[in-house]
């Protein structure tokens, strides 16, 4: 394994380019392999057995493409799975995402902290660890969006449709005192202007791309696998439409991007 092996980075659609954003403004000589799991877009209100069954075969996939390490774009993904795949494949650096609700417990004033993300993300054990953990003297007020993610899978990333998506939720913790808005689903920062409209100018929305960004950087360095220098190529690969995947992509990234789809020999990959 080298410094010129991808980074395997994957969602169940194209949230996690949020996360993927973050890592080439960091680490920009890094070559990224992407993979949209969208034949089975949202994880959200599938079970976690379903989840770890993509998990597993997309971990899969990276190691057998000599990734040197495995970003799990996607907090119901992480919540599900990451323990397992770490048994799975314990030689690799394999990073989760999680809700930022430690920095959003540092900056509430109210004692109330907003947290919107999806119903399998806010149902885990996984979560309700982390807020105990982090926030035990923190009011956390939940809001389970599925339709966020259906908005920005549609790129539907503002007007009318997007804002009436986003009012009803961002009114409803801001009247239950939150002062601090947690986006707990890496497709919500793609609505970051819509929901920052709806809860005023001055209620921080913390996300965690470049926090796992820095992680994935520190790790790296500690096993000498940084890349420092090259073009840093970013691959798109999914399971459903190539085509609306570069589409998409193209517009969230601000750049045009090519996809292709996973190698049918992946039968664990193919649409069920």
């Amino acid at each position: 394994m080298h410094s010129e092996s991808p980074i395997g980075v994957y969602d169940s659609g194209v949230g996690g380019l949020s996360v993927v954003r973050a890592i080439r403004d960091l680490l920009p000589h890094e070559p990224l392999l992407y993979v949209a799991d969208s034949a089975h877009v949202p994880y959200g209100e599938k079970t976690q057995a379903f989840v770890e069954q993509r998990a597993c075969a997309i971990a899969d996939y990276f190691v057998s493409q000599r990734a040197r390490a495995m970003v799990v774009a996607c907090n119901t993904a992480t919540a599900a799975a990451i323990a397992l795949l770490r048994q799975r494949h314990p030689a690799l650096i394999i990073i989760g995402v999680e809700p930022a609700i430690k920095p959003a417990a540092h900056l509430t004033h109210t004692g109330v902290v907003g947290v919107f993300a999806t119903t399998g993300t806010l149902a885990s054990p996984k979560f309700a660890a982390l807020v105990q953990r982090e926030a035990p003297e923190v009011r956390i007020v939940l809001r389970p969006c599925p339709q966020w993610v259906r908005l920005v899978e549609q790129g539907v990333l503002s007007g009318p449709e997007a804002a009436e998506a986003v009012r009803g939720p961002v009114a409803e913790l801001r009247e239950a005192g939150a002062d601090v808005l947690v986006l707990g689903c890496t497709h919500f920062p793609f609505l970051r202007d819509v929901i920052q409209d709806a809860a005023g100018p001055g209620v921080p929305l913390l996300e965690t791309g470049a926090p796992v960004a820095r992680w994935l950087r520190h790790q790296l360095h500690e096993r000498g696998l940084l890349a420092t220098q090259g073009p840093g190529a970013l691959q798109l690969q999914t399971t459903g439409d190539a085509d609306a995947l570069a589409q998409l992509a193209s517009r969230l990234l601000g750049t045009p991007m090519p996809a292709g789809t996973v190698p049918d020999a992946w039968r664990g990959l193919r649409p069920v």
